[in-house]
């Protein structure tokens, strides 16, 4: 892509990073009339991975933005949620998906990872968004009325606010914050393959169909409007558990899976091997700004991908900051500039609950799906007895992005283990 020069002067807000949660930022703020500047030390915008699933509290934001069409061509809409038993294939639960859409007025789609970015970076470049490559920032400081930061080639950017949209592995996490990743001992493969090669596997095309076993789960879904077929695969590693560095390798994978069902085994040959993902987060934080700067997507509540929100939330941030400024320049006398310091606030005093909940949800998901033994025959009792039309499990995330901390939504109530009859599993 062709990057336009940097404009004269500082920027109102300078955006490190330039993935989703970044550009997601980036174009909700220069929305609001804001000159934005992201600072991405990659030689080009891109995004590495496969598939994404976007619920509905973020097609609503993409709808706002003009993207949801965009979205919903290079993506797919499934008709259902299947969960099913890795072990047997029997289905556990499901959720209807038109009448997810009924209920919370926007769709629930799959898109490759590689095709939102896209989306959202042309967007951005619509928008007049300053984008910049090659630019590495080493540290960050706060000034006397905002923040700069240092880049390796020994250059300063500063503006009024700096948001750290710089990954897991954040630059400003370490900084400001210290603390460290938490592997969850956990590893994930994943596969795009065109759909002819695995249309004899007896995959569901249509459907999102999450196998869930012991120790391992296994997801699959179509993308780009069907021709692809998207797979996850995620097992617990021996190795991992045992201290060693080289953790997660392909033969860990094969093992991992030998006892599932066929379509599970069908699929994990085609998984790629070259490359495997570790399953890491970190414990949620309090505090997500530092004077002029503030974390934002995975710089500041990484989560374990078991609910799916990880990049859904990174856009919420951005979405939730820019909103806060609209109202503090609604608010502020004419001819002034917003209270940055008021607009930080507002958005640290909602989004860190809320992603809270999620990260701790998130780490008691992947432990309910991967249940051995009577725990196992227990959560699938569970399980069957939902009602599939029963939303209380995904009210309190799916509903509009809450502004306010009042308008964050009840948590659900989780029904014990302990409160299933033990009964030996029926064939299937």
């Amino acid at each position: 892509m062709t990057l336009r020069p940097s404009p004269a002067g500082p920027p109102d807000v300078l955006v490190v990073g330039g993935g989703i949660g970044g550009l997601g930022a980036a174009l909700a703020l220069s929305r609001r009339g804001l000159a934005v500047r992201v600072l991405e030390r990659a030689p080009e915008f891109g995004e590495v991975g496969a598939g994404l699933q976007i619920a509905p509290n973020c097609t609503r934001i993409l709808a706002e933005y003009g993207l949801l069409d965009e979205a919903r061509a290079l993506g797919v809409v499934p008709e259902n949620m299947v969960m099913r038993d890795a072990l047997d294939a029997r289905e556990l639960t499901r959720l209807d998906l038109a009448d997810l859409e009924r209920r919370y007025g926007f769709p629930y789609l799959v898109i490759h990872r590689s095709d939102l970015h896209g989306i959202l970076l042309r967007a951005c470049e619509r928008a007049g968004v300053d984008l910049l490559t090659d630019h590495t920032v080493t540290a960050y400081e706060n000034t006397e009325d905002g923040a700069l930061v240092r880049l390796a080639d020994g250059t300063v950017q500063e503006a009024p606010l700096v948001v750290a949209a710089d990954g897991l592995h954040s630059v400003a996490r370490r900084d400001l914050v210290g603390d460290a990743v938490v592997s969850s001992d956990y590893v994930a493969y994943r596969a795009a393959v065109p759909i002819e090669q695995v249309r004899d596997h007896g995959v569901a095309e249509r459907d999102v169909t999450v196998y869930v076993g012991p120790r391992c789960h296994f997801v699959q879904y179509a993308l780009r409007g069907g021709e692809m077929f998207n797979q996850v695969a995620v097992f617990e590693s021996p190795k991992a558990l045992a201290g060693r560095d080289d953790w997660g390798t392909p033969d860990e994978l094969d093992a991992a899976f030998e006892g599932t069902c066929d379509t599970v085994r069908r699929g994990i040959p085609l998984m790629w091997r070259d490359r495997w993902w570790q399953m890491l987060d970190r414990d949620p934080v309090e505090t997500w700004v530092h004077g002029r700067i503030a974390l934002l997507g995975d710089a500041a509540h990484p989560p374990l991908q078991y609910m799916a929100q990880g990049a859904i939330m990174a856009i919420e941030d951005g979405w939730t900051l820019a909103r806060h400024h609209a109202r503090q320049a609604e608010e502020a006398p004419e001819g002034t500039v917003p209270d940055w310091d008021a607009v930080l606030a507002a958005y640290e005093a909602v989004r860190v609950e809320h992603c809270r909940r999620v990260q701790t949800t998130a780490r008691a998901w992947g432990e309910l799906w991967h249940l051995d033994g009577e725990d196992r025959l227990r959560r699938n009792a569970i399980m069957r007895e939902r009602d599939p039309y029963d939303y209380a499990f995904t009210d309190w995330v799916y509903g509009p992005t809450a502004l306010t901390p009042d308008e964050e939504p009840p948590m659900f109530t989780p029904i014990p283990l302990a409160s299933a009859p033990l009964a030996t599993e029926r064939p299937a």
